[in-house]
C-alpha cells in the first residue's frame, strides 16, 4: 500500500476548513486534542464537537466507513460511540474528506488505566458481545481498506515471518511460529460478525471508573471477531484475561487467532516494519513476552473449553 506524506495539520487549517464549509461554527475555538491518534489528527471544535482529519491518503476511506456505519451501529450498542454530524471536503491544500463528530467526554484508558479492571472487563465484554451480535448481512467485507481486520491472518503471513527474522535472538522463534501456525491453520466458519478492529486502551473512554465509550471505528468491518481479542494479551493479565474469555461466547480456535493478532502487531512494531505511536512502541515487547508465556502455561489455565474440560487449541 502507498501512504502519501502528511500535509501540515494544525489549528489554522481546521479553522479555515470550518469557516468555508460550516460557517455556522466559525465562531467556535479550535484546539488540538493531546492524544490525537495515528491515522487521524483530532481537534476540539468548541466544547461539544471534534474534527478528525486523516493524516494520509490511505486513511481517507475510514472517514466514509464511519459516516456510513456508525449511525447504524449506535442504536445496537450499550456504550457511546462517535456520532458524525458533518462530512467535510478537501480545501485549503488539504486533499481528503474529513469528519466532525459530537465530542464524547471522558478520559482515554491509555492515559488513566481503569482502577477496577474486573468491571472494565465486564463492560468491554458486554460491548463486544453486543457488537458481534449486530446484524451484519450488509456490512463492509474486510480487506486492505481496513487493514484486513475481520479477515484471515494469512494476509500478514509474509510480514510476520519477516519480523521474526529481523528480531532474531530477541524472540523465541519456535514458540512464536507455533502461535502463528496454529492460528493460521484455523478459520472463522460461522457467519461474519461486526468487528471494531482496534480494541486498544487508546480507543476506550472512561468516565470516572466506568468504561463509557468506544471510539475510532476506522477499521470497522464484518468477518472473524478474533482481531477484537488482542487486548487480552496487550493489556489484560491473569484472572482478568480468564474473565474476559469466559464472558465471550467464542471457541478455542478464535481465541488462538486473537492471540496471534496480538503477537503479529507487537512483532512488526518491535521489528520496525511499521510506524506507530509511542504507547504501542513501549508495550510491544511486553505483549510478545505475555503471548509466548501464555503458550508455555498449562492450557487449562488459559483456554477452558465450553464443557469445562481443558483442550489444547488446534
Amino acid at each position: 500500500m502507498t501512504i502519501h506524506s502528511t500535509p501540515q495539520l494544525d489549528e489554522s487549517l481546521v479553522q479555515a476548513l470550518v469557516s468555508d464549509q460550516f460557517p455556522h461554527w466559525t465562531h467556535l475555538p479550535v484546539r488540538p486534542v493531546p492524544r490525537s491518534g495515528w491515522d487521524n489528527r483530532s481537534f476540539r471544535l468548541g466544547e461539544d464537537l471534534i474534527a478528525r482529519l486523516p493524516s494520509a491518503q490511505y486513511y481517507e476511506a475510514q472517514v466514509h466507513r464511519e459516516q456510513r456505519w456508525l449511525p447504524y451501529l449506535r442504536s445496537h450498542l450499550p456504550l457511546a460511540i462517535p456520532e458524525p454530524v458533518a462530512l467535510g471536503q478537501p480545501g485549503h491544500g488539504y486533499p481528503w474528506a474529513w469528519s466532525i463528530y459530537k465530542w464524547i467526554p471522558g478520559e482515554s484508558a491509555a492515559d488513566r488505566a481503569p482502577t477496577d479492571v474486573r468491571k472494565f472487563v465486564e463492560s468491554l465484554s458486554h460491548f463486544l458481545t453486543a457488537l458481534h451480535a449486530v446484524p451484519a448481512d450488509a456490512g463492509p467485507v474486510p480487506g486492505a481498506h481496513n487493514f484486513y481486520r475481520g479477515d484471515s491472518l494469512k494476509a500478514y503471513d509474509e510480514q510476520f515471518r519477516a519480523a521474526i527474522v529481523i528480531l532474531g535472538a530477541q524472540i523465541d522463534t519456535a514458540a512464536a511460529l507455533q502461535v502463528w501456525e496454529s492460528a493460521t491453520a484455523s478459520e472463522w466458519t460461522q457467519p461474519p460478525v461486526w468487528v471494531h478492529g482496534d480494541i486498544a486502551l487508546g480507543n476506550l473512554i472512561l468516565s470516572g471508573d466506568r468504561l463509557s465509550a468506544v471510539i475510532d471505528f476506522g477499521q470497522v468491518g464484518v468477518g472473524d471477531p478474533a482481531c477484537d481479542l488482542a487486548i487480552a494479551w496487550t493489556y489484560l493479565r491473569g484472572e482478568h484475561r480468564l474473565n474476559f474469555r469466559a464472558r465471550l461466547a467464542l471457541d478455542v480456535s478464535t481465541w488462538c487467532r486473537g492471540r496471534a493478532w496480538a503477537l503479529w502487531k507487537a512483532a512488526i512494531i518491535a521489528a520496525k516494519l511499521t510506524e506507530t505511536d509511542a504507547i504501542e512502541g513501549q508495550t510491544c515487547q511486553q505483549t510478545i513476552e505475555e503471548v509466548l508465556n501464555d503458550v508455555a502455561r498449562t492450557e487449562s489455565n488459559i483456554f477452558d473449553a465450553e464443557d469445562g474440560r481443558a483442550n489444547r487449541p488446534q
